[in-house]
């Protein structure tokens, strides 16, 4: 059975903080009583004869295990909550926090999944087998990994770039591979899934139509050629730092990610050529392998993967550097170029290892670097440092074992104890607040990046809090924001609850911090500022993924930034006033021009319109604007009551990212964490006042989608990036009803004992 472990190192695992929110899962076959054993095999069946309705797994091997640990019966029986909405919400928020803080760790944070996109897994398979790594997985992870893409498969024998979406070359070719790899054969599996995942490729055209992540993937297991990979010159690293174009400018996500590539294209490293290497290259293409025209292949890519079209600039570019660049710096002197540069990127990915001790800042970048590492220096410390890390992404749900996207410790943490404060009952919740308040204190980063970390393209940390741990060492604006108003808010209540308040010193940092982050335009970036222009997305080569090429600004970020900073102002007014005045001011007009025409704000870090126009709104009202007195706070709530469905929710697609228009889930469901996202925005803006029952109606609906245990149901994804791209965070599904109900329940008058 397998066991969640937290806050445990290992050999060669490095920390800062005493491995202060590390979640790592370890099986032993002797764990687990036969009840616990059932309880499990139940989940997984459930989810296995329901995969193709409900995608999306409830985590529910570490919650039982959490909820044990904690003395808390996971499986209680049923019990109503009463047909009074406001009677039941005291209720309900009862039963909601007592769940969410059995759920809790040891050291105060809430582990959970982040599934992200399909491709993840397969590639972690393919490096370590590239790697020749593989001990890392036991048989036992190999049985969960296959168990995972089975489940994740669609009917049509595809995988989609997520659980939720339908089926694309990259995903499918990269799952089929690693299933292979994992010693599937390809006329046998579950329910003959094999074959039909072989014949979604070859109907779509066979691999060479797969995007360009995937062509070089396939290039590094030697089931593609690198000449059918568009140029990604190494030497682009040595250009001036102030150009425009040089990687020290690009979004410090596509940054990480494409130096490992031209690392890698560079090299033009293989790994070992096996007999299920071989057959792959039969078996993933249309053509035999050695008729391939790989020079037209470059350009090829499936109408699934291409969600962002190359550039004019960008084809003719490629042609330019396939038949004229690459050739020169194939030959000498120009070859000494090439060799230099792959000399400096070497140093730069080897900085980059340790100082996020081997984590880095995602899984892709993570296991791009891995396979970098191995290239570079095989058999090495470096390398078994990067593996021991390997089960910092590993996750395990009813769903089987996955590589996730990242984790979300640190963020989490911060929304939950927000939304335990907004409830009147969090004085019963002392000990689960304290918990969390030491925590988020251990995770802040308390220095900058060793030596000359400017000379690496690295913005500077101390302040700042990471997205997951202390140790990934990558700290973001909002998170920090987040992180900052959550210890505010905790320095209301007496340290004989809640431990000991965070240091002044250390709040100073974090403005410090925050104030870094703020652009001319006066909005707030996420891990670094802006650096280059836009012009420069057309060099995107994701082919899947837009927004990738630049560190644009964000509503989310900014009014996590305007929040903090008020909330901090009150309590120390004579640090940085006049520079958190100037910051607001600048912030609260970009906020204001960033507003759509119907209303609404975009959200790019979460679906969608819901949830980029709740930070919109708290960003207008804390900086003083109310209902009455600003347009933009009228429109906004006009536009979510538009939106309001027949039962009372909100339910809002991930394709509202896609097509940047507001767009229902099928069938017109309610989703629970975009209603909870609607509710807020309105308690904030006084809807009580002119008319509560959208606010009844939606909470009633929160209620009534309870769980007899206290939790809620998981339901569709509700995190995104770079437009295409979306996660799923298991912890929404509590934080943001507990919150909206809590202000519900305060707002509306109800108290907790009618």
């Amino acid at each position: 059975m397998w066991k969640l472990k937290i806050a445990e190192g290992g050999p060669l695992v490095k920390t800062c903080n005493g491995y202060v929110g590390r979640e790592t899962w370890e099986f032993d076959e002797r764990l687990g009583s036969s009840e616990d054993r059932d309880a499990v095999e139940k989940a997984r069946k459930e989810f296995h004869l329901n995969r193709h309705q409900k995608k999306q797994s409830s985590d529910l091997l570490a919650r039982m295990q959490l909820a044990k640990e904690n003395n808390f019966d996971y499986f209680k029986k049923p019990s109503k909550n009463g047909d009074n909405t406001e009677k039941s919400a005291s209720v309900a928020l009862q039963k909601a926090l007592d769940y969410f803080s059995a759920i809790q760790a040891k050291d105060g944070h809430w582990p959970g999944d982040l599934p992200g996109p399909l491709f993840l897994t397969p590639i972690m398979v393919i490096v370590l087998y590239v790697t020749e790594s593989f001990h890392v997985l036991s048989s036992a992870h190999r049985t969960e990994l296959r168990r995972y893409m089975y489940n994740l498969q669609n009917e049509d024998g595809g995988w989609g770039l997520q659980a939720e979406m339908p089926s694309c070359m990259i995903c499918t070719a990269l799952n089929y591979t690693a299933l292979r790899l994992l010693g599937e054969e390809d006329y046998k599996g579950d329910d003959e899934a094999m074959h039909e995942a072989r014949k979604w490729i070859h109907d779509h055209g066979g691999v060479t139509m797969i995007a360009s992540w995937g062509k070089l993937i396939l290039s590094v297991l030697g089931v593609y050629e690198w000449s059918g990979v568009n140029p990604m010159p190494p030497e682009l690293f040595l250009l001036p730092s102030f150009f425009p174009i040089h990687p020290g400018k690009f979004f410090c996500r596509i940054r990480l990610i494409l130096v490992a590539m031209l690392y890698l294209y560079g090299k033009r490293f293989v790994g070992p050529i096996t007999n299920v290497v071989l057959s792959l290259r039969e078996e993933l293409h249309i053509h035999p392998y050695h008729r391939i025209d790989w020079n037209q292949a470059r350009d090829l890519c499936a109408k699934e993967d291409r969600f962002v079209p190359h550039s004019k600039f960008m084809d003719y570019l490629n042609e330019y550097l396939y038949k004229i660049g690459e050739p020169l710096f194939a030959t000498w002197p120009m070859s000494l170029l090439r060799q230099k540069a792959l000399n400096a990127i070497e140093k730069y990915l080897q900085y980059e290892d340790e100082i996020t001790r081997y984590i880095c800042m995602g899984a892709f970048e993570k296991f791009l670097r891995t396979l970098c590492c191995s290239v570079r220096a095989p058999n090495s410390k470096n390398l078994e440092e990067h593996l021991a890390r390997v089960p910092d992404f590993l996750w395990i749900g009813e769903d089987g074992m996955k590589m996730r996207a990242s984790s979300s410790q640190s963020w989490d943490a911060a929304l939950a104890v927000q939304a335990i404060l907004a409830c009147d009952l969090a004085k019963e919740k002392m000990y689960t607040l304290r918990k969390a308040h030491d925590f988020i204190k251990a995770s802040q980063l308390l220095e900058n990046p060793t030596g000359d970390f400017g000379r690496y393209y690295r913005h500077f940390s101390k302040g700042g809090w990471a997205f997951a741990t202390a140790d990934e060492g990558w700290p973001v604006s909002d998170c920090t924001a987040e992180a900052l108003k959550a210890l505010l808010l905790l320095a209301r209540i007496s340290p004989e609850l809640v431990g000991e308040h965070a240091s002044s010193g250390s709040m100073y940092e974090a403005v410090n911090f925050i104030l870094s982050l703020q652009n001319p335009n006066g909005g707030f970036s996420t891990w670094e500022l802006q650096r280059t222009y836009p012009w420069v997305e057309a060099l995107n080569v994701t082919d899947m993924f837009a927004d990738t090429m630049v560190e644009y600004q964000y509503v989310e970020c900014t009014s996590s930034a305007i929040q903090a900073l008020l909330l901090f102002n009150e309590k120390y007014p004579l640090y940085r006033s006049d520079d958190i005045q100037k910051c607001i001011k600048k912030a609260t007009s970009y906020v204001l021009k960033s507003q759509n025409d119907d209303g609404s704000w975009f959200g790019s870090w979460g679906v969608c319109y819901t949830y980029g126009t709740w930070f919109g709104v708290e960003a207008l009202i804390a900086a003083g604007k109310t209902y009455k007195t600003c347009e933009a706070i009228r429109r906004a709530c006009a536009f979510l009551l538009s939106k309001q469905l027949p039962d009372g929710g909100w339910g809002e697609s991930y394709l509202s990212s896609i097509k940047q228009e507001y767009t229902n889930l099928v069938g017109n469901k309610s989703n629970l964490v975009n209603t909870a996202w609607a509710m807020l925005t309105l308690l904030k803006a006084g809807q009580v006042e002119r008319d509560p029952t959208p606010l009844h109606r939606a909470a009633s609906l929160l209620i009534h989608m309870q769980s007899d245990n206290g939790d809620f149901p998981q339901q569709e994804m509700t995190g995104s990036f770079m437009k295409s791209g979306f996660l799923n965070y298991m912890a929404y599904r509590n934080i943001f009803p507990i919150w909206a109900l809590g202000e519900y329940n305060k707002i509306s008058g109800i108290s907790h004992t009618m």
